[in-house]
Formats: C-alpha cells, structure tokens, sequence
C-alpha cells in the first residue's frame, strides 16, 4: 500500500475576488496563508512525513508548499517545481471576474468551459502579456506547448506526461510524496487515480489547504482516500 498527499494551495487574493486565476502568478490572502500553517501543523500532528515534494511554478502553491515544509520542520527537503503542474490556463477569461467576464464574452464560452470537459475558454492573443510565450519564467519552453486556452482534457493530457514521467517512477521507488497544485490539476490527476469519467471529474470540490490522502494499491489506483482532519479529530488541537 502507498499513500500519496494531495494539497490544493490556500486561498489566493483571487480566489478571495473571485476572479478566474489560472497561470496569473497572484498571491495567497492572509486567509490562505493560514490555510497552509494549519495543513503543515495538521500533517506534522498526525505523523506523516515526506521524502520529496512537487509543486508548480506559480507562487500560490510554491508559497504554500513552503509555508507547510517550514511548519513541519522540513525546510531543507528538495522542492521539484513544473508548470505542467500549473493551473488551467483560462485564456482571455484571466484576471476577470464571473460576472464581467459574462458579460464580455456571454454565458456559454464562461460557462461551457466549467462543465465541459473539453470546452476551452476564449483564447488569447499570442501578443497578449498573459500567453506564457511571452513571459521569461517560460522562455526554456517551446512556445506551441504553452496554451493560449486550456480545456479539461488540455490540461489533463499536460499533467498526466509529467505524473507518468516523472512522479510515478518517485513513488514505485518508495518515496513518501506530497504534491501542492490547483483546483483543475488536482482534479485531472483524482481523475486518473479513481479511474472515473470525465463527467464525473467535472463535479469533483476540493478543498483549499486541506491534506487529502490517497491510499494506493500496487497499480496506483485508489484503495482510499479522505481528508486528514477526516480522519483524524485533530482540528481543536492544532496549536
């Protein structure tokens, strides 16, 4: 049996607004902050400890990914960073909020593309400062693997190259993991360890700040899973 921990990064200042995030490199909120001290004190409580760490580029899970290695005492352990990770990107959605971006681009291309699995957002301009290509911190990567819009399915396809390639071979090697990325990215990947469809990945909610743990069989498909203050009743004693 391998556990694995899933970690959805704190409340960022745009989840705060309500405002679609996906590769806009924002900040966690003071909220969001305290989401990832109390995940870190949650899961040094309950026992679990790691041998390596994934996170994505972006600095809402990089930050919070730090902030639960600081609490844990785990400050020295190696941090493995890809923007495969990264969230969906929204295109031409980013940076707007629900309602005006609505009424800019209409109800469907907002609202198709959150219950559809292949439905995209409207798409960039590549001459938009928001499409990867033209940011530094992408530069190393060829320019039409970067997305001007993502899909359900774009952004699962991305992920599943980097889960196959690079952590699968860390965790058959008996390494204790723990990965801290987005909404969409956890998603994908609970699509992939559940083995469900893409109807059902659409109506998953995960939690922000929250340590979920999966219980995995030999194949890494899930035995288990559940929320660590699920399963433990840690919650009125973390400090």
């Amino acid at each position: 049996m391998t556990q694995l921990i899933l970690l959805r990064h704190g409340q960022s200042i745009w989840n705060r607004d309500r405002r679609f995030t996906g590769w806009s490199d924002v900040a966690l909120s003071p909220k969001g902050e305290q989401e990832a001290e109390w995940a870190g004190h949650l899961l040094k409580k309950t026992g679990y400890t790691f041998d390596a760490c994934f996170s994505s580029e972006l600095k809402r899970s990089t930050d919070t990914l730090r902030i639960v290695l600081s609490t844990m005492g785990l400050s020295k352990l190696p941090i493995r960073q890809s923007w495969r990770l990264n969230e969906r990107h929204y295109g031409a959605l980013e940076g707007i909020d629900r309602w005006a971006a609505i009424k800019k681009f209409g109800i469907w291309p907002v609202v198709g593309c959150q219950l559809k699995f292949n439905v995209s957002p409207p798409p960039l301009d590549p001459i938009d400062k928001r499409f990867p290509g033209n940011q530094p911190r992408y530069s190393g990567i060829v320019q039409n693997e970067l997305p001007l819009a993502e899909s359900m399915q774009q952004a699962h396809l991305r992920m599943l190259s980097y889960w196959q390639g690079t952590i699968v071979p860390e965790i058959q090697g008996g390494k204790r993991i723990l990965i801290v990325s987005h909404r969409n990215i956890l998603r994908t990947l609970m699509m992939q360890l559940d083995g469900i469809s893409s109807i059902q990945v659409m109506k998953l909610s995960i939690a922000t700040g929250r340590p979920l743990v999966y219980e995995l069989n030999n194949n890494l498909r899930t035995v288990q899973r559940y929320y660590v203050d699920l399963q433990h009743d840690w919650q009125r004693n973390l400090f």
